[in-house]
């Protein structure tokens, strides 16, 4: 049976599966204590979300991240309606930053979000390694925008 639980106490235990979404420990704790964490299970863990508030109108999905064995079962497209549904009274505007990967482009379209725009050098800015999806290296940060209230 599926739930989803928004999680307020020791969210570092979560950070094994965080870091396969934002590979880098303290980029994560900049967004992880101030963040709402969401966790999705079906009998154990599967996945998990992160979102912070950006103003009193926006919201952004730091962090969402499933199980390699699980991925491509629905997972993370069920947290996103969760979070999506959750936030809809709070915010307008739900964003998401992503490298410039295809794939995680179109999952992110599928899901309702736009292309919204781009940070420059963001990548190679804040982290302190080349970061790569398989054999892409991240330069550019891509936004994504939600309207919640649709």
């Amino acid at each position: 049976m599926v739930h989803i639980e928004k999680i307020t106490n020791n969210k570092k235990q979560f950070l094994g599966l965080l870091l396969l979404a934002d590979e880098q420990e303290n980029m994560i704790d900049r967004y992880l204590p101030d963040g709402d964490l969401f966790a999705l299970y079906d009998d154990d863990l599967k996945s998990v979300c992160v979102v912070v508030q950006i103003n009193d109108e926006t919201c952004e999905l730091k962090n969402i991240a499933t199980y390699p064995n699980y991925q491509g079962k629905g997972y993370g497209r069920r947290l996103i309606r969760y979070i999506s549904d959750f936030y809809k009274d709070h915010y307008k505007t739900m964003l998401v930053g992503t490298g410039e990967t295809l794939a995680i482009l179109s999952f992110y379209e599928s899901c309702g979000f736009e292309q919204s725009h781009r940070v420059k050098n963001f990548f190679t800015d804040n982290y302190d390694h080349p970061m790569f999806d398989g054999d892409i290296q991240l330069v550019d940060m891509i936004y994504l925008s939600k309207n919640l209230r649709e």
